[in-house]
């Protein structure tokens, strides 16, 4: 008998080849990390670290952790890594746990205007609650102000300093971080989740000189499977020569039990593959299509957050065109096989519920061989979208706008429109297979 999963998971493979995956924060693995992320490795229970676990048996796993540890410290020339964090936000936390105690200070982006929820979001989040939570936010031109993280610091002298983002388009500047930092003391931890891929390939500058501990998810724009990883440098093991057992202590016993082995085994293979010379390619590649999907876009009419983009992503800030129409926008485009995510724009005139925006990256069609006439096709292809369905303004008043929501999406299912654009975007897509770093196929 054949399970009725192994239908959906076809069904799953045929949505990703037939559209166009432009979700910042998601890419696709190549055979060989997605082999070893089905291998036997899951089987087996291995809490603890190498050559000092809880269960036995465990010495091939000990092998294929310590490959990985080292790996990522070449890639990076770090002293130190632990590859156990079972995603990005349980390792923030597990950073947190080992740097801070309940109610010290520690600063971040604010959501809105890019941050991330594991960056200090206040009263919903375990570090907005167990830590005194200070945010900073962006100026006008929608850049980092470092004139407020400076005084916010000096006012509330935090123990730790968060630069890292999840949902801002511009270069993070570690240097000047790092100063204020030093300027009261904190430590500074890089949350560089979303560039990994762009530090490796040298598009993006390097946390590693300025902070004192980095953590990166490993399936972003590092392209591989759903974990994370903790880097601790050189600066912060000259601070505190007992930081990197502090960091393992966290994970184990504090916040984990036992890592999951195919994971790690196949950040060892994402890490072979990140030290490849193809790989800076890749890079070059993921910031040229974000670029050329940003031009294309302001060309025809859409703003964009901060007016572009430095990295591989971008936020399509649509309050000019109508009251809250991200979400409606982001659903039309996924009918219209595009399918990205609605964000909060930095003057968010509605709510983070509703928001004005639409998040957009380049990592995954990169991944899939695609280039820059692909995405001024896309970016055309978007701007037809938003057109069509900005009429669809969010009710101002909060009871109506279930209702309207629901019959919103009812009529797009079945809108000719977004359905024309949708076998268009599938004939191009069938040229692209999920995973082409040779590029397309004829």
């Amino acid at each position: 008998m054949t399970d009725q999963i192994f239908s959906l998971i076809e069904q799953e493979y045929q949505r990703q080849l037939d559209k166009v995956g432009l979700i910042p924060s998601e890419n696709t693995v190549s055979p060989q990390v997605s082999e070893v992320l089905s291998s036997c490795l899951s089987n087996k229970y291995s809490e603890g670290y190498s050559n000092r676990r809880y269960y036995e048996g465990n010495q091939i796993i000990d092998q294929v952790e310590l490959l990985a540890i080292e790996r990522v410290k070449k890639l990076f020339s770090v002293p130190y890594v632990n590859v156990q964090p079972y995603s990005g936000s349980p390792a923030n936390s597990a950073i947190q746990f080992a740097l801070l105690q309940p109610g010290d200070t520690l600063m971040g982006l604010k959501l809105t205007m890019g941050g991330h929820l594991t960056h200090g979001h206040p009263d919903v989040t375990f570090s907005g609650k167990y830590y005194n939570s200070v945010q900073y936010g962006l100026g006008a031109d929608a850049r980092i102000d470092f004139e407020q993280v400076r005084e916010l610091a000096h006012k509330h002298k935090p123990k730790l300093i968060i630069a890292g983002n999840t949902a801002y388009p511009f270069l993070l500047d570690f240097a000047q971080f790092r100063q204020i930092a030093d300027e009261v003391g904190a430590w500074l931890m890089a949350d560089i989740s979303h560039v990994t891929g762009l530090v490796i390939g040298g598009e993006h500058p390097s946390p590693v000189p300025h902070a004192d501990v980095i953590m990166s998810t490993t399936h972003k724009t590092f392209r591989g499977p759903r974990g994370a990883m903790i880097l601790v440098t050189e600066r912060g093991l000259a601070r505190d020569p007992e930081l990197g057992k502090k960091i393992d202590a966290a994970i184990i016993p504090g916040l984990q039990g036992g890592p999951h082995n195919a994971t790690t085994a196949a950040i060892a293979i994402a890490a072979a593959e990140a030290s490849q010379p193809s790989f800076t390619q890749y890079a070059r590649q993921i910031r040229l299509n974000a670029q050329t999907l940003a031009q294309t876009l302001m060309d025809e009419g859409i703003p964009l957050v901060g007016g572009g983009t430095e990295t591989h992503l971008m936020i399509m800030d649509l309050s000019s065109f109508g009251f809250g129409l991200g979400g409606q926008v982001s659903y039309a485009m996924d009918v219209a096989g595009i399918y990205a995510n609605r964000n909060t724009v930095p003057t968010e005139p509605s709510s983070p519920f509703y928001p004005s925006g639409v998040r957009l990256g380049t990592p995954l069609v990169t991944s899939r061989g695609m280039k820059e006439k692909e995405m001024k096709k896309i970016g055309k292809w978007i701007a037809q979208v938003v057109r069509h369905v900005q009429k669809y303004e969010l009710p101002q008043d909060k009871k109506l706008r279930s209702k309207f929501l629901k019959e919103f999406r009812a009529e797009a299912d079945q809108d000719l429109k977004l359905l024309e654009i949708a076998q268009q975007v599938k004939a191009m897509c069938k040229k692209f297979p999920l995973f082409a770093e040779e590029g397309p196929h004829a």
